[in-house]
């Protein structure tokens, strides 16, 4: 059983207060979804709990389980086991996706590392992904379209086998089918590995995929409303204006 614990963080970026006393904990086997318009701080979110140092933790705590991970860099939180699919992945040039790939299980198991059972994970998980094996021996994202950058960040997820993860607009840039491949590729790992995820995202289509036990609607750096999934059906039907004309009587019944 694992925790991720965000605890009243106000995070400011270049002076300006983006996260406001904002606080959720998810548990191993739940999935969060985050939505709200763009601008409210969504992906900064994601990026703190990463540990980017361009967002400045005022107050507040993060915690996985037990450990405070404030000070902790991204990658001892990624040995922890959190992962992070980005909205906007990297373009890294020289470095392979094979070569990558392997670097970082290395890293992760040591000793218990093998080669042979990472080749037949990779290709493995290729298959499963729908992907062109001869990305494996491209430069990471180099001449990937969208919908490859994140198919790719699934294949990462496959691989490492994270215990938190979260997908910041893992559906932007996708096509219906590609939609589907990752929404599917994602609730099948879900099932098998049960992990914490938080899913941030605009759109309800790819939650005809990945099906969430909470959804919470944020703005101005807070969550204003917390429900089951059919909090998404108002979404569509009302926009998020709604909840921002109602912002008042919503925190007061949250």
């Amino acid at each position: 059983m694992h925790t991720l614990k965000v605890d009243n963080i106000t995070v400011e970026v270049e002076n300006k207060k983006i996260l406001d006393q904002f606080s959720l904990t998810i548990n191993s086997g739940e999935i969060h979804v985050i939505m709200g318009p763009n601008g409210t701080g969504k992906s900064t979110l994601s990026k703190v709990i990463m540990g980017d140092n361009s967002y400045k933790l005022q107050s507040g705590n993060i915690y996985f389980d037990d450990q405070n991970i404030n000070e902790l860099t991204t990658d001892a939180r990624a040995r922890l086991g959190i992962f992070l699919g980005m909205q906007m992945p990297l373009e890294i040039e020289g470095v392979t996706n094979a070569d990558f790939m392997r670097a970082a299980l290395h890293a992760k198991e040591g000793d218990n590392f093998k080669l042979y059972n990472f080749i037949k994970k990779m290709n493995q998980n290729i298959e499963l992904l729908k992907m062109d094996k001869e990305m494996l021996h491209r430069s990471i994202n180099k001449g990937f379209s969208g919908g490859e950058r994140k198919k790719n960040e699934i294949l990462q997820m496959y691989m490492l086998e994270p215990k938190v993860i979260i997908l910041d607009e893992i559906d932007s840039g996708l096509d219906v089918d590609s939609l589907k491949i990752v929404g599917d590729k994602v609730m099948n790992f879900y099932n098998q590995q049960k992990p914490s995820i938080l899913l941030i995202t605009h759109y309800q289509r790819l939650l005809d995929y990945i099906k969430p036990d909470y959804v919470h609607i944020m703005m101005n750096g807070k969550i204003i409303k917390s429900g089951d999934a059919s909090l998404v059906q108002i979404i569509e039907h009302n926009g998020y204006d709604f909840f921002k004309n109602n912002s008042e009587n919503i925190i007061k019944e949250s």
